[in-house]
């Protein structure tokens, strides 16, 4: 991460410390969910929000976390060969992930992305996922998901995917 120590960041959840009018990724929709509706979402539980705070209390980016379940008829057969055949399989949805243009080109995306899925494996064992889904917003975010090996789904323009098994290996 140019320019920051690591030593002064950390992920943390949501809460009414973190200033959010003063955060700024540059699109529109990110920004006004993050000022507007992530703490009522975190509230109702309709979504986890967690913050990359640096030093003395900034936010530099977030990323939202919530179940899901994909079509068992959307995913690969080289997926569902391995699978049972229920009508929907569970899996965690990163429903969002933005980082601030002041902190752009410090490798921030990546470092809320691993631990989102970080956190997603832990999670997996106690609550049932075999993956995590993404909606990617354009061919840059794409390719961004693309190079951590989350998978196309075909019917689906830009949703992608992330098999836990990958996970696994790529974690230990």
């Amino acid at each position: 991460m140019v320019g920051v120590s690591a030593s002064n960041l950390r992920i943390e959840p949501l809460g009414e410390q973190h200033d959010r009018e003063a955060f700024s990724c540059g699109v529109e929709a990110l920004d006004r969910y993050f000022k507007g509706f992530a703490a009522q979402d975190v509230r109702r539980r309709v979504a986890a929000t967690f913050v990359l705070v640096i030093g003395d209390g900034e936010v530099a980016g977030y990323y939202t976390l919530s179940s899901t379940g994909i079509p068992f008829q959307d995913l690969p057969q080289s997926i569902t060969r391995k699978l049972p055949k229920y009508k929907y399989m569970p899996a965690i949805l990163l429903g969002r992930l933005a980082v601030s243009l002041k902190y752009r080109g410090r490798k921030f995306g990546d470092y809320l992305l691993v631990d989102a899925l970080k956190r997603s494996l832990r999670q997996s064992r106690e609550v049932g996922a075999m993956a995590v889904v993404v909606d990617a917003k354009d061919d840059l975010a794409r390719s961004f998901y693309s190079h951590y090996q989350f998978i196309p789904l075909p019917q689906i323009p830009r949703r992608l995917f992330l098999p836990m098994e990958t996970l696994e290996r790529s974690f230990t």
